[in-house]
């Protein structure tokens, strides 16, 4: 095997390396949804409303997400990436396990502020280094099987949540060594976020920095060193393929994010199921259904650009938006047992075109400028699609129905308009790709 760290790292040691990435992404999406399943106990001893819980879900984690993912992208394009994703796993690992020792939602804000902090770190340099050790033609699949990390984390996160939900039935508190008195589902964030820090050992001793490619050079062939106003030059200059893909996959991630956080609150509410329930069984959706959505999505991607296709990526993101505006109905089915079934179909559907359409931000980026684009791509998707998905869900139930079981009125008027919007952005993005494929594509002097 080639050494990992020169130019030329083998297709085997690259194809590690995302595994070994995609279970960072697992464990940070743990801890990003593991709160969709104590909705109740939440409310219950904080005295929350559900948009108070939402905020909790989205708003806090988003803020801080999306504030430091463009210096943290900025510091990728200078820096060691591999350096980066081990802080930031291990910041998100411990402050997750303080969610466990919280008194009160102040606090519970704060460190749901610094799990995040922490998880802006990962995604623009993860982006970066794939895009170094994949040709072209097999970054979407690379970075969809990385991406897989995020329905593969949320689904985990549903199935640890309902396996352990029973906690929740037994004393209301309990008293820990140090900590002292919490209530007993706090329990879970230690369980969830202290396994991290062996995790950022791992990447620390495995994955090595690879040879930085597709660099930028002038007339001279000598290689640029691009300001944050060259970076941000370079997206204007590819605004509407950039900015098309980025609102297409945030309007489709908002969809995910909200189904995400209120789909076993559903069930819950307008069923009688127990949280233990629908958790397993959607927790079991997401892990099979988004993760075949996701690598299927790239390889259909990757099979487009083999064939020439400069609008393939979008493509994905099109099929994507049609089936789920076809999809957006099924929270309104009377039937439980029917609804549940087919959750498969917008499962599969919200997880599409996600790899995609990274893939092609990366594809129209040269090097020294793919981490600070990828971070300002993030930052458009977790600040609308986390910040608001959830959100939205909860501002329909409380201020327009003025009734906590009509919640599934809310998901599915958040999933209908929020598959129109990923349509027409994507329609719009893919007119760039096809008048001006070429150019796009490849990377441009300054």
């Amino acid at each position: 095997m080639v050494n990992p760290g020169s130019d030329n790292p083998s297709l085997r040691y690259s194809w590690t390396v995302v595994f070994v990435l995609m279970l960072a992404y697992v464990s940070s999406f743990i801890d990003r949804q593991i709160l969709s399943l104590l909705v109740g106990p939440i409310k219950r001893d904080m005295h929350l409303t559900d948009t108070q819980v939402s905020l909790l879900m989205g708003l806090s984690f988003a803020l801080f997400y999306t504030l430091l993912g463009i210096p943290i992208g900025r510091l990728a394009d200078r820096a060691n990436r591999r350096d980066i994703i081990v802080w930031g796993v291990s910041v998100w690992s411990l402050m997750t396990a303080l969610c466990g020792v919280v008194g009160g939602y102040g606090q519970f804000f704060l460190a749901r502020i610094g799990v995040g902090v922490g998880e802006a770190a990962l995604s623009p340099a993860a982006y970066s280094m794939l895009s170094d050790y994949f040709p072209k033609e097999k970054l979407a699949s690379a970075i969809s099987v990385y991406s897989a990390g995020v329905y593969l984390g949320s689904g985990l996160a549903v199935l640890i949540g309902a396996a352990l939900v029973g906690m929740g039935s037994g004393p209301a508190t309990v008293t820990l060594p140090v900590v002292g008195e919490v209530f007993s589902w706090q329990l879970l964030f230690f369980y969830i976020g202290l396994p991290g820090l062996l995790l950022a050992a791992l990447v620390r001793w495995f994955v090595r920095e690879p040879a930085r490619r597709n660099l930028l050079t002038n007339n001279a062939g000598q290689t640029q060193t691009l300001s944050i106003g060259d970076v941000f030059r370079l997206i204007g200059q590819r605004r509407r393929g950039f900015l098309g893909v980025t609102f297409g996959i945030t309007f489709t991630a908002l969809v995910a994010y909200a189904c995400t956080a209120w789909i076993p609150t559903l069930f819950v509410r307008r069923f009688g199921w127990t949280p233990g329930q629908i958790g397993l069984l959607y927790g079991l959706l997401i892990t099979f259904f988004s993760t075949a959505g996701i690598i299927l999505g790239g390889r259909l991607a990757d099979y487009y650009v083999r064939r020439g296709h400069a609008d393939g990526k979008v493509r994905v993101g099109l099929i994507a938006a049609v089936g789920l505006l076809l999809s957006s109905s099924i929270c309104l089915i009377p039937n439980p047992t029917v609804a549940v079934a087919l959750l498969a179909f917008p499962c599969f559907l919200v997880a599409f075109p996600l790899g995609a359409s990274s893939a092609a931000i990366q594809a129209i980026m040269p090097n020294q400028a793919r981490g600070m684009a990828s971070a300002v791509y993030l930052f458009v998707l977790n600040l609308l699609a986390l910040g608001f998905g959830p959100t939205l869900v909860a501002l329909l139930t409380d201020y327009v129905f003025h009734d906590e079981q009509a919640v599934h009125w809310s998901l599915s008027i958040v999933i209908l308009g929020g598959s129109v919007l990923s349509l027409l952005s994507y329609a719009w993005a893919r007119g760039a790709f096809l008048s001006d494929g070429t150019r796009i594509i490849r990377m441009e002097r300054i």
